[in-house]
């Protein structure tokens, strides 16, 4: 019998502040590791979602993130 993992289908939108922002993926299972990355010129915006293989977004540099719990701003490097 498999097994199916739920998916989020909620999406999360990142606004880059400043130059430079860091988006990265990282994946589901027993060993978590990066499968995708993206940098961000300020200004720019990315519509990303969690999927059977993302558990987790890493994002690194100044930016708005807004999610359906609400908007955070991450801190400058």
């Amino acid at each position: 019998m498999d097994k199916k993992q739920s998916v989020n289908t909620d999406y999360v939108v990142i606004k880059a502040i400043e130059d430079g922002v860091n988006v990265i993926g990282l994946t589901r299972g027993t060993d978590t590791r990066f499968h995708h990355s993206e940098k961000l010129d300020q200004g720019e915006v990315m519509i990303a979602q969690f999927t059977e293989h993302t558990s987790a977004i890493k994002i690194r540099g100044h930016a708005k993130i807004v999610t359906p719990f609400g908007e955070i701003v991450s801190e400058k490097k």
